[in-house]
């Protein structure tokens, strides 16, 4: 297996799935093939497992198995290809939403503020919009948007306004030249965690990220089967929070819908009363499994 993407949790996420040797089975963020290779070790000759990744560079990973379909598109089409597939129903699903290492690792693919790149950030490279694209053309309002909400950054107005004044100039095309003009508001003391959720913004923001997540759980709901296991591995408090309000009330702002009676029903159970998280061995051996929650949810 190629090292792509170190899979975070990977026992706990396979015993939560609480895998049927004769079932399916999507790997909705394929990446290196971590959590796939560890399913398909479980499954029988009548199993079968569905991965899905819009990033074309993971497809060099994929696995030769009968058992096993590779999908290089967004997870958030996922029941369109099922069930063009013939598939209407699935056992369980797991979703790893980090950036893989080799995204993060390769500097043209400018992800990382590491490497004065070309600002592109795009997980499909066959997408047109680019981080680049975002800062130059975004009007005020959306820029401030993208950094408080995606970025949770307070001074949104301050950057936002610093970008403004530089593109007036010239364009914002590389990681160095962001980092050049955030100077004056990247506070000292934790300038990696400045730039990291700004960049973070701007990542969620190329590539829709939380609405693709609020399409896939909703999906999951309609596809698995009662009983099935759906496990969500996130790296940040937006994507934990749509998440965990979707497992609870089957909502994504945190309030169950009700009957005309009042009584509530949501597609699913936690399995978990908390998120499971990784021990020190394991941030120890991959510092960025340190941010991750992994959440479990049983279809009623």
């Amino acid at each position: 297996m190629t090292v792509y993407h170190k899979p975070v949790l990977l026992q706990q996420c396979i015993e939560a799935l609480k895998i049927d040797p004769d079932g399916i089975y999507v790997d909705a963020t394929f990446g290196g093939g971590g959590h796939s290779w560890e399913i398909l070790r479980q499954l029988s000759t009548k199993g079968r497992l569905i991965g899905f990744d819009q990033d074309a560079a993971s497809a060099q990973n994929c696995i030769q198995d009968e058992k096993f379909q590779f999908v290089q598109h967004n997870f958030r089409y996922m029941k369109n290809f099922l069930r063009y597939m013939g598939i209407e129903k699935i056992n369980g699903l797991v979703a790893d939403l980090g950036v893989s290492w080799h995204q993060f690792d390769t500097p043209s693919r400018g992800f990382s503020f590491r490497f004065d790149e070309t600002l592109d950030m795009r997980m499909n490279t066959g997408a047109t919009l680019t981080a680049a694209a975002i800062l130059n053309t975004a009007g005020s309002n959306e820029l401030k948007e993208i950094f408080r909400n995606y970025g949770e950054l307070r001074q949104a107005g301050k950057i936002t306004s610093l970008i403004e004044q530089m593109r007036a100039i010239t364009p914002i095309n590389t990681a160095g030249q962001l980092v050049e003009c955030l100077k004056p508001v990247t506070p000292r003391a934790a300038e990696n965690k400045f730039l990291a959720q700004v960049f973070q913004a701007l990542r969620i923001a190329v590539n829709h990220e939380l609405t693709a997540l609020k399409d896939l759980l909703i999906q999951a709901a309609e596809m698995i089967i009662p009983g099935g296991r759906m496990v969500i591995i996130s790296y940040h408090s937006l994507e934990d929070k749509l998440v965990k309000n979707y497992i609870r009330y089957g909502q994504f702002d945190g309030q169950p819908e009700k009957d005309l009676y009042g009584n509530v029903s949501v597609p699913f159970s936690p399995v978990f009363t908390k998120p499971i998280v990784p021990d020190d061995r394991e941030i120890s051996r991959n510092s960025r499994a340190r941010s991750a929650k992994m959440r479990a949810a049983q279809h009623n």
